[in-house]
């Protein structure tokens, strides 16, 4: 397993990554496979090595609709972190997909019995949940905000 420092790894000390890393395994996916459903069972989760992932939503009446598009470097499922362990969205690859797949049970026990390891995922993927959720209000702004008139304020 490689220990580049990108995307949810940089967040990481070295120590952590390695550790963490040691935990993974590789795994491919072709394009179209669902990884998972909203609601489902978060029992694992991933980091992109290679190709993307469509995040998405069931909205009742309609399509499912996309939210966010993942890609390499990125963290693919966060609610393996928190009870009750259900996922809050669906996902799909776009493209072949390359990823280190993480047991989260073995990621939580890791995480118990270190604490300093613990405090630095956890820290990584409160960073992660941020940065998606500014990105999703940006969206939703642009989507629903107000028109820009081009005035002066």
């Amino acid at each position: 397993m490689t220990t580049e420092a990108s995307g949810f790894l940089a967040t990481l000390a070295p120590a952590h990554r390695s550790r963490l890393l040691a935990l993974a395994r590789e795994v491919s996916f072709p394009a179209g496979v669902r990884l998972f459903e909203e609601d489902g069972r978060a029992d694992r989760f991933w980091i992109v090595r290679s190709g993307s992932v469509a995040l998405d939503i069931h909205v009742p009446g309609r399509r499912t609709a996309v939210v966010e598009t993942l890609g390499e470097g990125e963290l693919l499922g966060w609610s393996w972190l928190f009870e009750p362990y259900r996922w809050h969205l669906g996902a799909r690859a776009r493209s072949a997909l390359l990823a280190a797949e993480f047991d989260a049970p073995k990621v939580r026990e890791a995480c118990v019995q270190d604490p300093g390891f613990g405090l630095a995922v956890n820290h990584g993927v409160a960073q992660v949940i941020a940065r998606r959720l500014k990105a999703t209000r940006t969206r939703l702004l642009d989507l629903y905000g107000p028109p820009d008139t081009g005035a002066a304020r």
